[in-house]
């Protein structure tokens, strides 16, 4: 009958999809026939001593896991033993190698579309813990701005609600802004004006959300140091900039600093509700920023290179490069050569003093002029050349930039 009893047990537990572990039975010292917990909180039934192989009681799912940003929070989440379901869409193969970042049996995927209410539904089912990555930095034929940063937020923070979750942490962007102010474009990135809107809806649903506000991100394989590295955005010798870049703040941040910060968000009830800026340390002129990158990749006079820094009317074929691009590579455009993303390339950075950063979530922030360099070892030109100790002087890092009235144009 013990048997009969503890089987029973053990479905109850599978069939509602919780983890089976010996602290969720309680066997009473009268009888050998164990008793199921009824209702039992997910906290309650935490195993081992913090690490890959336990369990920490949270559930997490993770939408939008095979991105940049993706990829290295799944990994942090998996290393504190962390659950995670990780919805994909496409082919399963593109996301196997997730399956890594957990232990046996803790990391599990289920397909899954933005547009279905259903397959979102499932995807967020047994989790205490739902994290929106989703994002586009361009626009298709099949998804727009408006679909992925506004309805399909709204959609995922609607159903996290009625599915009882009790965390939603959602990504937005800095800067966000409903009417930004026109730089290229007549009315200013649309990319910048959905992450708002989807901000605001998002909150509506969920108004306990913790939402991430994340600057430009630099790591590997990302959308910022590769975009100026990048063969299609060099022309006639030049790289076109926004006045020459000389008018444009930015204070990028590592990836790994983002995906920490996340992760102890997750681990932080006390962060619900709050808005997070997730910048690096240090603030840069975009002119110092790219001539700093050029130097690190031997694009100098030194090595026979003379890329200068040009504006917009320097140079009419970063025009025609970009009027190409949308035209004919709107689902992966090279380089990154977009009149959307040269609108947002421009907008400085703003932080906002009232609102908390990455260093209050604990987090120790990387510094860029010694992780950058790091980042770009791998596009140096003339690697095959074995050069004698300090006989290549490393590039001096660009100056912090420092606000004031005589450089104020923030």
């Amino acid at each position: 009958m013990s048997v009969h009893v503890f089987n029973n047990n053990v479905k109850l537990f599978r069939n509602r999809g919780l983890p089976l572990t010996v602290s969720s039975l309680h066997f009473s010292s009268e009888s050998l026939e164990p008793h199921v917990i009824k209702n039992p909180a997910l906290s309650q039934l935490k195993r081992g001593t913090g690490g890959r192989s336990s369990f920490n009681g949270v559930v997490a799912t993770v939408f939008g896991a095979s991105g940049f940003l993706g990829g290295n929070l799944v990994n942090r989440l998996g290393k504190c033993g962390t659950q995670m379901i990780i919805p994909y869409r496409g082919d399963a193969y593109f996301v196997k190698d997730l399956k890594l970042t957990g232990d046996l049996g803790q990391v599990l995927f289920q397909p899954y579309h933005l547009q279905d209410d259903e397959s979102i539904r499932k995807a967020v089912k047994y989790s205490n813990v739902v994290i929106n990555l989703i994002g586009r930095d361009w626009e298709t034929k099949n998804f727009k701005f408006n679909d992925v940063h506004v309805e399909g937020a709204r959609r995922i923070a609607r159903i996290s609600r009625e599915m009882g979750v009790e965390r939603l942490i959602h990504v937005s962007a800095l800067n966000t802004d409903p009417l930004p102010e026109p730089i290229y474009l007549k009315k200013g990135s649309s990319f910048l004006t959905s992450k708002k809107l989807g901000e605001q809806l998002v909150l509506e649903e969920f108004p306990d959300a913790t939402i991430f506000r994340p600057s430009d991100i630099y790591g590997q394989g990302d959308r910022f140091l590769l975009m100026y590295s990048h063969a299609w955005r060099r022309s006639m010798q030049q790289i076109v900039l926004w006045k020459k870049g000389e008018q444009t703040v930015k204070q990028p941040v590592a990836v790994a600093d983002v995906a920490a910060a996340i992760t102890n968000a997750v681990l932080d009830r006390s962060t619900a509700g709050k808005i997070y800026q997730a910048v690096g340390p240090t603030p840069y002129l975009l002119a110092d920023l790219v001539d700093w990158i050029f130097a690190i990749c031997r694009r100098t006079k030194e090595f026979n290179y003379d890329y200068k820094r040009t504006g917009i009317l320097g140079n009419p074929q970063h025009l025609i490069k970009m009027w190409l691009t949308d035209k004919f590579c709107p689902s992966w455009p090279p380089g990154f050569v977009t009149a959307e993303r040269f609108e947002r390339e421009f907008v400085s950075d703003v932080v906002n003093e009232k609102l908390p950063t990455l260093e209050d979530l604990g987090v120790t922030l990387t510094n860029p002029e010694k992780q950058i360099p790091h980042e770009l070892k791998y596009l140096k030109a003339f690697q095959y050349y074995i050069e004698t100790m300090g006989e290549i002087e490393d590039p001096i890092p660009p100056p912090a930039y420092v606000l004031s009235p005589k450089n104020n144009f923030l």
